[in-house]
């Protein structure tokens, strides 16, 4: 089955009626599921828009018996049987003959990381950055985007193809000791963390066994040195050790930031900003440009593309704390893994707090757009006249002013809703409206079971609810971060008028309604 075609309706008139391949296939319980790669041909465009959408969602498979076995049934009769099957191709259908056949998205993050990681050290990345990425289950575009601006931040850095230099990976170097140094005490932290091969020398190190460590690396003896003495000697002498304790604090603070819930950032899309000015997002609307016909010996009409600005500007957020010289003695990380954690669920819940305020502000109509209007307002078509609660009653009419939708120029635009947002109160009743069922009849059917349901119990409206189009398709939220500085970031100071190490925890961010019409919001009853 790996390899075979996929198709348009069963059509093998010749290559055109191909719109990919069946990349993967594998059983899962009394199910077959198959991993499909589409054509990158500008033709097949528009139907792996409509896939994605949900519009096209229905398969058929054209396959070949392998094997018979015959038998005879009690009147005698022959009667064959399959014994296998070879699926020689699978096309999108309009109407299947199996309407449990369905096509559904699959997490494909995991075969990604190794190549993420490639990049990423080919391109000197830190190993915080990369680790960040493939935790949270960057894309391949998302990961190439934050490591170029990584190396942008970092000024010109030379790509290598062929093999390391010795000093990449030997403990020689202060960032690989410092780095692995970090693993060896965040495995104290998290026990189940699975440090690298250079972090193992460190493992089971005290604190103050580091701190000794560090002082050696420095050429500073250390022979008949306390505990206390050798952790405030490490910290007045070497980089190393306030170093090393900044990485372990900054894993730990970036591993419950990436594992944080996302909530309703996932109706949002993800940029950078190069500073603090007003970013301006321009959308180009093309709905308006329509072709004419040219007659014989005429000209071709002028046309162009309409564009719409909305604006926002990124920020700076952040605290200091502080690891004490007294915690350090102690030995006490346990301590430092729950602040560190908790300060990275702080930040990611900042995000979205962020945003939820950001979509229910102005009492619920939303940010003023540069029309002067309000993001859900009566001439935007995009906010219920009437509130209700969701049913498919107010989902189908919520569709339908989506899909009514005409663009600055004129054009329908046709948005497909793909999220349907709710506060907690709703949660219930949102499982309900969208939940799959195998209907025999066709007034049973759920045709709103391709909706994704976001519950944000930050929106401080128990009524109020929301249709988002895919952010891929048409972003009408945007967030962005300073390049290179993706989520939040530590720096540290060894502290003079307090014993220890100051760590500064830093985010610039920021974000935006850019788009208006690819939103609903119904104020609910």
């Amino acid at each position: 089955t790996r390899g075979s075609s996929i198709l348009d309706s069963h059509v093998r008139g010749g290559v055109a009626s191909i719109l990919g391949c069946i990349d993967d296939v594998w059983v899962e319980g009394r199910e077959v599921v198959a991993r499909i790669r589409f054509s990158d041909r500008p033709e097949v465009a528009s139907i792996i828009a409509d896939v994605r959408s949900g519009i096209i969602s229905f398969l058929s498979a054209g396959y070949e018996v392998a094997g018979w076995t015959e038998t005879k049934n009690s009147k005698g009769e022959r009667v064959k049987t399959s014994t296998g099957f070879v699926v020689r191709e699978a096309s999108f259908v309009s109407v299947p003959a199996d309407p449990r056949s369905r096509t559904r998205s699959l997490p494909d993050s995991a075969s990604h990381n190794p190549a993420i990681r490639q990049l990423g050290r080919q391109a000197g990345t830190r190993t915080s950055l990369i680790d960040s990425l493939i935790d949270r289950g960057a894309s391949m575009e998302e990961s190439r985007m934050h490591i170029l601006n990584d190396m942008v931040a970092r000024g010109n850095v030379a790509i290598r193809s062929g093999g390391r230099d010795h000093n990449e990976t030997s403990l020689d170097n202060p960032e690989v000791f410092q780095r692995a140094a970090a693993e060896a005490l965040y495995t104290r932290i998290l026990p189940s963390f699975q440090p690298s091969p250079q972090a193992r020398a460190y493992v089971g190190m005290s604190c103050a066994d580091l701190a000794r460590e560090c002082l050696h690396r420095a050429g500073v003896p250390t022979q008949g040195m306390s505990a206390p003495t050798l952790v405030t000697r490490a910290l007045q002498t070497s980089s190393d050790y306030p170093n090393l304790l900044a990485n372990t604090m900054n894993k730990s603070l970036r591993d419950a930031y990436a594992i944080s819930p996302s909530g309703i950032r996932q109706i949002a899309r993800e940029t950078t900003v190069n500073d603090f000015r007003a970013k301006s997002r321009i959308q180009f609307d093309s709905s308006g440009f329509t072709l004419q016909r040219v007659p014989e010996s005429g000209e071709y009409k002028m046309g162009g593309f309409v564009d719409t600005a909305e604006s926002y500007a990124i920020d700076t957020y952040g605290k200091i704390f502080t690891i004490t010289r007294k915690a350090l003695i102690n030995d006490d990380l346990g301590a430092f893994g729950d602040v560190t954690r908790r300060l990275g669920m702080a930040a990611a819940e900042f995000e979205r707090q962020f945003l939820a305020d950001l979509l229910q502000s102005n009492a619920g109509l939303g940010p003023v757009m540069s029309d002067g209007k309000n993001v859900f307002d009566a001439t935007h078509f995009n906010s219920a006249a009437v509130g209700a609660a969701p049913t498919q009653e107010t989902l189908s009419d919520a569709r339908l002013a989506m899909r009514s939708a005409f663009g600055p120029g004129g054009g329908l635009l046709s948005v497909v809703p793909k999220f349907l947002i709710v506060p907690s109160a709703l949660e219930t009743t949102g499982e309900k409206l969208i939940t799959s069922i195998e209907a025999v009849q066709t007034a049973d059917v759920n045709t709103f079971a391709f909706l994704t349901l976001i519950v944000e119990p930050r929106l401080t409206n128990s009524l109020r609810w929301y249709l988002a189009s895919d952010p891929a398709l048409m972003p009408c939220i945007e967030y962005a971060y300073l390049a290179g500085a993706p989520g939040p970031a530590t720096e540290t100071r060894v502290g003079f008028e307090v014993d220890g190490v100051a760590i500064k925890v830093r985010e610039d961010f920021g974000g935006g309604i850019v788009e208006y019409r690819g939103l609903y919001s119904n104020a609910g009853g």
